[in-house]
């Protein structure tokens, strides 16, 4: 008989949990549509994962365990339930963290941008999942994306006490001081 482990999930919750707060939670842990996870909840024994060592099936237990969904882990082929392989596609890897509460949602009112929500592809993008950044949308081919720029408005100088000096003129440079007289070497000699 060999060692290897499958979770199942039957639609079971945890005590005291809220059935659309685990739904969500299970949204975002596998990154699903609600129309997968709404499978999920069919009340049919689901394997969400198999041939798992005991390590890493006690990892996706506690992992759905935290996000509020009760899990079965059996030995593999002890039960004849197969997933759905639209079901079986939702399977996260046990490392990533449950998503935080889903907080209400708001309607957006007239005019106002809707936010745009990401599912975190990793653990390291998982931080910046509550950013709040507005769905802009995309700009038409040739659109001009610069805000518009007031036309430039030449300085007012006054020059009126400024003038200009004819071709030629001394325009006040500094002179070169005189050359001084040469040294007087007539007392000096050669000798042999």
């Amino acid at each position: 008989m060999s060692n290897l482990l499958e979770v199942a999930f039957a639609g079971e919750l945890v005590p005291g949990a809220d059935a659309a707060q685990v739904r969500a939670n299970l949204g975002r842990l596998f990154q699903a549509d609600p129309q997968r996870i709404a499978a999920l909840f069919s009340g049919r024994r689901i394997v969400i994962k198999s041939n798992l060592d005991a390590e890493s099936a006690e990892k996706y237990r506690l992992t759905l365990e935290r996000a509020g969904a009760r899990v079965e882990v059996s030995p593999v082929g002890q039960t004849e339930a197969v997933a759905p392989a639209s079901v079986a596609s939702v399977v996260a890897p046990p490392q990533q963290a449950v998503a935080a509460p889903a907080e209400p949602v708001t309607s957006t009112p007239p005019g106002a941008f809707a936010a745009l929500k990401v599912a975190p592809r990793d653990e390291y993008m998982a931080a910046f999942r509550d950013v709040a950044a507005p769905d802009f949308g995309l700009a038409p081919v040739g659109a001009d994306l610069q805000d518009q720029r007031p036309e430039p408005v030449a300085p007012v100088l006054d020059l009126s006490q400024l003038s200009v000096a004819p071709v030629g003129s001394d325009m006040g440079q500094a002179k070169a001081a005189p050359a001084a007289p040469p040294p007087d070497t007539s007392y000096l000699q050669l000798v042999d």
